[in-house]
This record gives structure tokens, C-alpha cells and sequence, in this order.
């Protein structure tokens, strides 16, 4: 198998008291396709914005593509050339328009021109089915869109890792399947992802790999098949019995 492109060893994470990672070890590989799922609270989202120092673990080691998360400041910077995220809320800058969104990463991060960042950004735009949306300002737009275009603008750096966390849990719900569709075209192009989410039907398509987090813990992780049918652990089958039964 390929070198892995994530390796997190024991990392631990508290808030004052709080022990919100609880030793957490996992290894991901170039472009596997991970669904990290569990209850509200579990760490899932702490987690991953560890990987891009979002969250700053005290304990334990992460080494993204190679290059260990410390205090160094450049390794942080480096990394998150690297990693793109995108967030339950859309964080786009309501002053500017949707183009300008997109290529803002780019021109200011990677230093290309205008003129490129413009064209690959439309590509991207194209990618994810709002071209004809990308003079508007986000406010003009529906949630589904807005977080279509936070995907672009993520992508728009060429990132080697895409981290989502809870990217549909924002939107109405006739929004959720194309957002979904989406990230089910980048999960099968071969980009390595880590997605936070409750969307088992996405998870049963796309994932290579389903990790269940409780309490700061991983409890359990395997194939989708696996996970759904032959799951081992009583508080994995309890979850999802749970939320399959909606």
C-alpha cells in the first residue's frame, strides 16, 4: 500500500478540564475516502481540524504529507496549502462576489496571477454547477450554492487533502443532494477526503473507510459493509440503529 498521507499517533486534545481526544491513532492513505461519524460531542469535529491546526492537539503526534504539526509556524503554513476545508457554515465573504471568493486563496497563497486564478476558478465553478452564479455576491445565493462554492474555493488552492465537517448540516433539505453529488464526484476523481457527517447514504456510496468517534474515542472503523451489516461493537450498533431508523 501507498505511504500514508495523514498518520495521527495517541493525539489528545482538552479543553481546561475537557478531554476531548482521548488518544486518537489513524493512519489514511492517498486518496481513501473517509467518513468520520458518531454523536454530537464525540470529537468528530475536533478532530479534523487538528489536521490543519484549526485545533491545536497537546499531545501525541500528526504528520500531514509528510510534514509533522508543530509550533513551527511555516510547517502550519505548509500544511495548510495542502489541506482544504470546508465548514458546516459557509464562511465566504458576503463583500465579495463569488469569483473573488475563489480566487482570493490562490492569487494571495500561491501568488498566481489573475488571470489564471480567474480561469481555473470558473473551471471549478463549472465543476461543482454554478458557473452562471459566479458574479453574484453570496447573499444572492441559496445555501446549497454558497457551500458549492466554498468546495470550489477549497479546491481552487489544488489541495492534496479535503477535510469537510458537517458540510450538509446547514442546508434545507432539498439543498443537501446536490451538495452531496458534488462531493461524491470528488470522492471518485481520487483526492484524499476526511468527511464529518451524518449522511449514511453518502457514506454507504463513497467511503473506503467509516471510523465511529464516541467520547473522544475511536470505537470502531471498517468498510462501509462492515460498519452497516457486521458491526462489533454494541455502542456502534446502538448508534446506528439509531439514526438508520429516520
Amino acid at each position: 500500500m501507498s505511504e500514508p498521507i495523514i498518520t495521527c499517533r495517541d493525539v489528545h486534545k482538552w479543553y481546561g478540564q475537557f478531554h476531548a481526544l482521548r488518544g486518537i491513532s489513524l493512519e489514511v492513505k492517498k486518496g481513501e475516502v473517509i467518513v468520520i461519524f458518531g454523536p454530537s460531542g464525540s470529537g468528530k469535529s475536533t478532530f479534523i481540524r487538528t489536521i490543519n491546526r484549526l485545533e491545536e492537539h497537546q499531545k501525541g503526534t500528526i504528520i500531514v504529507d509528510g510534514i509533522e504539526l508543530t509550533h513551527d509556524v511555516r510547517n502550519i503554513a505548509a500544511i495548510r496549502k495542502e489541506v482544504g476545508m470546508v465548514f458546516q457554515q459557509f464562511n465566504l465573504f458576503p463583500h465579495l462576489t463569488v469569483m473573488q471568493n475563489v480566487t482570493l486563496g490562490p492569487i494571495q497563497v500561491r501568488k498566481w496571477k489573475k488571470e489564471k486564478s480567474e480561469e481555473i476558478s470558473m473551471q471549478l465553478l463549472e465543476r461543482v454547477g454554478i458557473p452562471e452564479q459566479a458574479y453574484k455576491y453570496p447573499g444572492q445565493l441559496s445555501g446549497g450554492q454558497q457551500q458549492r462554492v466554498a468546495i470550489a474555493r477549497a479546491l481552487a488552492m489544488q489541495p492534496k487533502i479535503m477535510l469537510f465537517d458537517e458540510p450538509t448540516s446547514a442546508l434545507d433539505p432539498e439543498m443537501i443532494k446536490e451538495v452531496l453529488d458534488v462531493m461524491t464526484e470528488l470522492a471518485q476523481s481520487g483526492i484524499t477526503m476526511l468527511v464529518v457527517t451524518h449522511e449514511m447514504g453518502f457514506a454507504r456510496a463513497v467511503a473506503d473507510r467509516m471510523v465511529f468517534f464516541d467520547q473522544g474515542l475511536i470505537i470502531e472503523s471498517g468498510t462501509p459493509e462492515d460498519v452497516f451489516y457486521h458491526p462489533k461493537e454494541d455502542r456502534t450498533k446502538l448508534f446506528l440503529s439509531q439514526i438508520l431508523s429516520h
